[in-house]
């Protein structure tokens, strides 16, 4: 059975480092023998179907062959159609109201343990706020990402410890999903 995913790179294509062309990650994934390949934007999603593997596999997969394609290691989360879906349809915000550069989804590898974020203050962090979902976390930051205090906060390295997390903003989350719905 063939099932469509969404590759998501993480720390590519920021600041002049780190380059991976669109077009290059699109033919290294098609030369792999995924099918449908697309990708979106330049900071690191593409589409792809593959008839074999998982998303740790897929993921896996892709991490190797990035690194021998650039010279350097990329963190790589894959996910399904149903599960990008999921994320969306469970926001605990009112998406639909909010501007798309208010809100963030952080993807995770791997389910997150609640402890490891209840000691963050989230009354002091108001009016932002963030939820924990199924290996995602949702933010929101009224006044974008840049100037949010509680993404420095969610961002620190012992929070995140021995998983890959990877965010992106709401307009992403919602292509992703139609993408890998066509």
């Amino acid at each position: 059975m063939t099932t469509t995913y969404a590759a998501l790179l993480r720390g590519i294509n920021v600041g002049g480092s780190r380059r991976v062309p669109m077009a290059e990650l699109r033919t290294l994934l098609t030369g792999l023998g995924h099918g449908g390949v697309r990708t979106y934007l330049q900071s690191g999603q593409a589409v792809f179907t593959a008839d074999h593997g998982d998303e740790d596999s897929l993921a896996a997969e892709l991490t190797s062959a990035i690194e021998k394609q650039f010279g350097f290691a990329v963190d790589v989360i894959v996910r399904d159609h149903a599960y990008l879906r999921a994320i969306a349809d469970n926001c605990p915000f009112p998406a639909a109201e909010l501007e798309p550069k208010q809100l963030h989804v952080t993807y995770f590898s791997a389910p997150v343990d609640a402890d490891r974020f209840a000691e963050i203050d989230q009354p002091a962090c108001l009016p932002e706020e963030f939820r924990l979902g199924d290996r995602a976390l949702y933010l929101y930051a009224p006044n974008g990402l840049g100037r949010s205090r509680l993404s420095e906060i969610l961002s620190r390295p012992r929070l995140t410890k021995g998983l890959i997390a990877t965010s992106r903003n709401w307009n992403t989350v919602v292509k992703l999903v139609e993408m890998t719905g066509d």
